[in-house]
């Protein structure tokens, strides 16, 4: 794929009233086909929805999209929804980038012109920084199930302890000749003058 010449196509979902309410999504649609490197722009009810992925692969094909920006919800909800999306139409899923257009926008921005120029914003940003993504592949490494904890001082020991409950295997190194760290150099503890040793 050429990084010189992206092909991207902007989606920008209604989210039911929860964007449209505020932001007005046609709007940014419009806005978006003139960006640099789009060649396809769209809004839709739900573009999480089955009939809203099917729009994206169909455009992934019909236009050769080789970048994806969807401007819609949070990515921590529906990322991994479009990274499918793509991956099922042959595109690269790192090729995707999500603008939060609803919780930035809708729902902290009361006046509907305000609200629709962030989404603007956010939308151009997002298409400025997917024309810079590169194809990642997934690979699968060997891990070792052990920890290396520095310092035995009193929070030392209490994370090697809990690593090893959880049955790793655990490696404890401190540099003095003993643990406790400053815990141990202490006579008695505040308020039940336990011994600090």
């Amino acid at each position: 794929m050429n990084r010189s010449s992206p092909r991207t196509g902007v989606y920008v979902c209604q989210c039911g009233t929860n964007i449209a309410a505020t932001v007005e999504v046609q709007q940014v649609a419009e806005f978006a086909r003139d960006l640099p490197g789009v060649v396809a722009a769209r809004s839709y009810s739900y573009m999480c929805s089955e009939p809203g992925q099917a729009l994206i692969k169909q455009d992934i094909h019909d236009h050769g999209l080789n970048r994806v920006v969807v401007a819609s919800c949070s990515p921590l909800m529906h990322e991994p929804t479009f990274r499918r999306a793509c991956t099922e139409a042959g595109l690269n899923p790192f090729c995707m980038q999500m603008a939060n257009i609803r919780e930035h926008c809708a729902w902290v921005i009361d006046d509907r012109q305000q609200a629709t120029a962030k989404a603007k914003h956010l939308v151009a940003a997002a298409v400025r920084r997917v024309a810079q993504h590169r194809p990642l592949e997934m690979r699968q490494v060997h891990m070792e199930p052990s920890a290396l904890v520095v310092g035995a001082g009193i929070a030392g020991i209490e994370a090697a302890l809990r690593l090893a409950e959880a049955g790793k295997q655990v490696y404890l190194v401190e540099r003095e000749p003993s643990i406790g760290g400053h815990m141990a150099q202490l006579y008695k503890t505040f308020p039940t003058l336990d011994c600090a040793a």
